[in-house]
């Protein structure tokens, strides 16, 4: 067992030492190498650690049935930390997809990759090498991801390990095929009947989000720690409405967030023209005409503050905003009914009603 710690800690403490080690490992290869793993640090700093913090949380809410929790096993540090590398990796994927200056306030992987290579006075296009080391810096990271898993399920009894596997291999393709669906439908929209808008944005956000951010990494820490079906539908209940929460909140700070908490531009979301559900709503409540001139302006990366402003006007006016918000209430009294009368540790399950605010309830 490790020393009594925070999750959040005990995450961040182990992601620290395996970049430690992968850094060791790399060092006779070159400066070159050291950029990439160098890369791969920023990528793994920051953040709120939602995805390891819910795993831990899963685990703790079967576990502590059978006694007192006061700490956690390393293996559960370590597959939780995995599940904080494979979203480094997906985040430094997406801002390629997306052609995303910034990530956390900083530049994002291929801007910082691109920047390097400049500064080094290489040959070449820089936004090229930029862009191909930053995909290269994702597969890297998945890498990094399964290792870490491994390692830590290596300990961990066989069926327990086994049923961890599986939710982890889902939760790594579902996300991927959301990833997809959400890029295909900025092209796709023109396709559907206007009414259908929302349900498929909603298909992206159970794929893309709610299902990897909050509902897997909950079934993988129970999986750890050897919970039932009951258990694990319990956790599933909760963990899909409040990841679609999550994501929908995700959603508005991506068009109204202010850029000094979120770390991105605000507005970023119209100029990379995603089609969320709050554009979904904004756009059946709009007039043909209206419509039309929200669908030229979104996806424009040259917006300017004017264009943005209106645009979130827009939206606001046309009751999408309000629309949203009372979805994601929905959303998160859905997760809370589903904890109610659950096999599951009392104290473990107010831990899950706290995280559930922090992921609905947030500026950044």
């Amino acid at each position: 067992m490790s020393p009594s710690r925070a999750p959040i800690e005990a995450i961040s403490q182990r992601l620290d030492t395996f970049l430690g080690l992968q850094r060791a490992t790399t060092a006779e290869f070159g400066p070159e190498a050291r950029l990439l793993t160098d890369a791969a640090g920023a990528a793994l700093a920051g953040g709120k650690r939602l995805r390891g913090r819910f795993c831990v949380a899963g685990w703790r809410a079967v576990e502590a049935l059978r006694s007192p929790v006061e700490d956690f096993p390393d293996a559960l540090t370590g597959v939780a930390a995995s599940l904080e590398v494979f979203h480094a990796a997906a985040l430094v994927h997406d801002d390629v997809v997306d052609n995303s200056d910034t990530r956390r306030g900083h530049p994002s992987a291929h801007r910082a990759l691109e920047a390097a290579h400049r500064a080094a006075q290489w040959q070449g296009d820089a936004e090229a090498f930029g862009r191909s080391g930053a995909i290269l810096l994702g597969d890297l990271l998945v890498a990094w991801s399964d290792d870490l898993l491994e390692e830590a399920v290596g300990s961990v009894d066989g069926s327990r390990a086994r049923a961890a596997r599986a939710e982890y291999a889902k939760m790594r393709s579902e996300v991927t095929i959301g990833q997809f669906l959400d890029v295909a439908e900025e092209s796709a929209f023109r396709t559907e009947p206007d009414e259908r808008h929302a349900e498929r944005a909603l298909r992206v956000a159970s794929l893309k989000s709610a299902r990897y951010s909050i509902q897997q990494p909950l079934l993988i820490g129970a999986a750890i720690a050897g919970a039932d079906q009951a258990q694990s539908a319990a956790l599933a209940a909760f963990g899909h409405p409040l990841g679609m929460a999550f994501q929908l909140r995700d959603d508005v700070l991506g068009v109204f967030g202010d850029e000094k908490e979120t770390g991105k531009p605000s507005g970023d979301d119209l100029r990379e023209g995603k089609r969320t559900v709050l554009i979904a709503y904004a756009r059946e409540a709009l007039p043909l005409p209206a419509r039309r001139v929200v669908d030229d302006l979104l996806g424009d990366p040259s917006l300017d503050d004017t264009q943005i402003a209106s645009l979130q006007q827009t939206i606001i006016d046309a009751g999408a905003l309000e629309r949203v918000e009372q979805l994601i209430a929905d959303y998160a009294r859905q997760a809370e009914r589903a904890l109610s009368g659950a096999r599951l540790d009392n104290a473990a399950v107010g831990d899950l009603r706290e995280l559930a605010r922090a992921a609905t309830v947030r500026v950044t």
